[in-house]
């Protein structure tokens, strides 16, 4: 599962805080309950095993409902047994019984609205099959379930515009199963340690196309004007990667090896279906060659979901996409956005599908494995700038996420849910990168070989990683394990240098910070004189140690943790001249990226501003943008020098998002002299580009801003599409209500959304239109609600209650007690 992205600044300080997938306690749980920490949760106890789920399901439009039909087959795990107990959430179970070759027995049960309890009637023995057929109603709008920050909703089953009210929003239905949501659409015992086979007919509206896991084995077209197509998983997977999807969408089908590769996308976007997919299938290559194992399923289809609650979930065989991963022709111009997502829910059907986690407490398996797949595959596809820096964002980010305190496999957990976090993914994916390079690439992608093949079809935990890992490399990987799977934290260091031309010896102290244990760090410690490094690799066991290396030759740069790999926090003793000189010649992405953050706070030196122009030309992208970002606005000197290169970049680098990002700066100045600049750049294929064109039209001629924001409105996204708001918000008219607030619901949640809020609170007190202004209320809610909650992201969700607050109050004043009284009730929640 790929989850929300939330980058967020902290307006106070400057500091930027996060840009990560998080998760908080479930809904409706005691904060102040303590009491899970003491609960150890364990892998579920197996007393039955699913062999074989068949279902039959229809749907009924009108009331949001499911009519299904289980046929179950299961064995005794091990001890014999009478009874049998299927997790099924919020149902209307209507017979029960037992399959013989002489008919349906009926059999007794108990359902308590989340478990049903079977009688067998008699006792079966560890592995003797049996059968159970189930006649039940799914009515997921009924359900009253939790969600949490990672997954925002728990009703497995989802209906989306049912009945066609909605005439801007098309028709789905679609499933959601992790972590335990699929039992809320069929009976199962709904755990990730179980594995069965499955057949699924599913009875649809003719004009409707169906998604379901493995192939569709048949067609049959009914009197009524519905079809029922039939689904077939001959492999075993967990009952939560079961999926269903049904809507009016356009198939476009690739393929790799024979085996079907599909993009299911609503038809407006079938033009562009292969640039968002397309990379698929060479994808898929590339996964298979590094892993040793080849594809393990018999097609690979990708479908896009309406108001989907989450980022993307890695049903076997059949992926789902948030709605974001629709991009048109002008946002893939500025790359996209989606490609890391579906690396990530791809390199899931290895790790998590092929096997699965054997408990909660074990996501890392999954998710850790996904979310390093990112940085393979930027490595692989765009160089490796592009890989270390995903690896590098990622670690930023779950530095910042106030996540440091908590165990990677965690048996000790509020929610199950609450391991869907920035340790998990983020965290996980870095310690892997770590070992990576500890143990080398063929030993790395050996072991997870291994790791795969000996538990194919069944489930993985962090011990059987690490065994497969000492197989290979014939060593005891104990006190890798015990420190980043097993504890806590992340190493805090101090680096300083001393260097003695007259002994040529320079030393180096670097001291650990944090409270608690030391962590035991291999690494490489680089000296540069000139254009000669030597290479030292060193072992750090205590909190403080000390390295000495000699020299003849004054160095340039003692360049510690030369690989640029480790997960820790620095405060490295360099001076000015050592990051420029790091910069050029040690010039690793990392290398680069901090040479200018540091240039970014001593920019009142001549030679950091001489050097900052010159990192404007950086090899990589990310980094010219970062380089630019830089600039200090309240250095008159940096931004006199900087302005002729930026209007030199802002009409020729080749990448969209660079000139873009030198007009952000340019924008801001006021200058008349760049408005043909501006008025040539805002016709930009680029929204990125056109946006921050249109901004800076706007700061110099206002009047000409708004004609042009008005102009441009119908084909608006992204920067493009905030802009225009903005505009529009300053000099909100009603007619451009709805487009506002359609434009501020489709913001992702994020650093744009955030600093767009306040306005927008501002805005709906002048709302008269009672729908308009629900809806604007309840997005500004739903966008709070998701902000982690904890003292990092405080600010945030403190703002945004405080200008909801605000809102009822103006209202009071206008008289409108009824929309006071909304936004009343809704923070009351």
């Amino acid at each position: 599962m790929q989850l929300m992205e939330i980058p967020l600044k902290k307006m106070a300080t400057g500091c930027l805080l996060a840009s990560m997938a998080y998760t908080a306690p479930a809904w409706g749980q005691a904060k102040n309950d303590t009491s899970w920490k003491h609960e150890y949760r364990a892998s579920a106890t197996k007393i039955n095993d699913l062999v074989h789920t068949k279902l039959a399901v229809s749907f009924d439009y009108d009331k949001s409902y499911m009519y299904g039909k289980a046929w179950i087959t299961l064995e005794p795990h091990f001890y014999p047994t009478d009874s049998l107990t299927l997790d099924a959430k919020g149902m209307d179970i209507r017979k029960v019984a037992m399959v013989e070759e002489s008919g349906n027995k009926p059999l007794k049960y108990t359902y308590d609205s989340t478990q049903l309890h079977i009688g067998l009637g008699k006792t079966y023995m560890g592995k003797e099959r049996y059968t159970i057929w189930i006649d039940y109603v799914s009515r997921p709008n009924e359900l009253k379930p939790t969600g949490s920050a990672a997954i925002t909703d728990a009703k497995g089953l989802y209906f989306i515009n049912p009945k066609g009210t909605d005439k801007k929003k098309p028709t789905q239905i679609w499933t959601q199963g992790e972590t335990e949501s699929n039992s809320a659409w069929f009976p199962t015992i709904d755990k990730p340690d179980q594995k069965t086979t499955e057949e699924i007919e599913m009875t649809v509206p003719s004009k409707y196309v169906t998604l379901s896991n493995g192939l569709l084995v048949n067609q049959r077209k009914n009197a009524d004007g519905t079809r029922t197509d039939t689904w077939k998983m001959d492999l075993p997977h967990a009952p939560y990667l079961f999926f269903m999807g049904v809507g009016d969408y356009a198939i476009i089908k690739d393929s790799y090896k024979g085996k079907e590769v599909a993009y299911y996308v609503e038809k407006e976007y079938a033009p562009v279906a292969r640039r968002i997919f397309g990379l698929t299938p060479e994808m898929i290559a590339f996964y298979s060659k590094v892993l040793g194992i080849d594809f393990p399923w018999a097609k690979y289809d990708q479908i896009v979901g309406r108001d989907y609650v989450s980022g993307a979930m890695e049903n076997t065989t059949s992926t789902l996409h948030e709605e974001h991963a629709q991009q048109n022709a002008r946002q893939l111009t500025d790359g996209n956005q989606w490609e890391g997502t579906i690396a990530h829910e791809l390199f899931h059907q290895w790790f998590g599908d092929l096997v699965t986690c054997e408990s909660w407490s074990n996501l890392t398996v999954n998710e850790s494995f996904a979310n390093f797949s990112e940085t393979l595959w930027a490595e692989h596809k765009w160089g490796k700038d592009a890989g270390d820096e995903h690896n590098y964002s990622d670690m930023q980010d779950y530095i910042r996420s106030g996540e440091s305190d908590k165990n990677l496999v965690r048996f000790y957990y509020q929610d199950r849910e609450d391991v869907l976090d920035a340790v998990t993914y983020n965290k996980g994916g870095r310690i892997l990168n770590m070992l990576r390079y500890y143990v080398g690439d063929s030993a790395f992608f050996q072991a997870l070989h291994l790791y795969l093949t000996e538990n194919k079809f069944k489930t993985g935990e962090a011990h059987q990683l690490r065994l497969a890992f000492e197989d290979i490399t014939g060593q005891d990987l104990n006190w890798y394990w015990n420190q980043w799977y097993y504890g806590s934290g992340q190493p805090n260091v101090t680096i300083d240098y001393n260097y003695d031309d007259a002994a040529g010896k320079v030393t180096v102290h670097i001291q650990q910070t944090q409270a608690g244990h030391a962590f035991i760090l291999p690494f490489a410690i680089d000296v540069y004189s000139g254009n000669n490094k030597e290479r030292h690799q060193v072992w750090m066991r205590s909190k403080d140690e000390t390295y000495t290396f000699s020299y003849t030759t004054h160095p340039d740069l003692v360049n510690v943790d030369g690989d640029k790999i480790l997960l820790w926090t620095k405060n490295d003793k360099k001076t000015a001249a050592n990051y420029i000189f790091q910069y050029k010649n040690a010039g690793k992405y990392v290398d680069r990226k901090e040479a200018i953050e540091y240039a970014s706070r001593h920019q009142d030196d001549p030679s950091v501003r001489a050097f900052l122009l010159t990192a404007f030309h950086d090899r990589y992208k990310g980094l010219r943008i970062d380089a630019i970002d830089a600039i200090n606005p309240e250095n008159a000197e940096m931004v006199t020098a900087a302005l002729p290169e930026l209007a030199t970049i802002a009409s020729n680098d080749k990448e969209p998002t660079v000139r873009a990002k030198a007009l952000e700066i340019l924008a801001q100045v006021k200058d008349p002299s760049y408005m043909p600049l501006f008025d040539k750049s805002v016709k930009d294929s680029s929204y990125s580009v056109a946006g921050q064109a249109l901004e800076g039209i706007y700061n110099l001629d206002q009047a000409k801003g708004l004609a042009l924001a008005q102009q441009q409105r119908s084909d608006a996204r992204g920067k493009l599409s905030e802009t225009i708001a903005k505009i529009l918000l300053i000099n909100a008219r009603p007619e451009d209500f709805p487009f506002i607030i359609e434009t501020y619901e489709q913001l992702e949640p994020g650093q744009a959304k955030f600093e767009s809020t306040d306005k927008f609170c501002e805005f709906l007190a002048q709302v008269k239109d009672t729908a308009l202004f629900q809806r604007g209320v309840d997005d500004v809610l739903k966008f709070r609600n998701v902000i982690p909650d904890n003292e990092n992201y405080a600010f945030a969700r403190n703002m945004i209650t405080s200008k909801l607050k605000s809102v009822g109050t103006k209202k009071r004043t206008a008289g409108d007690q009824a929309m006071a009284d909304y936004v009343d009730k809704l923070l009351a929640q």
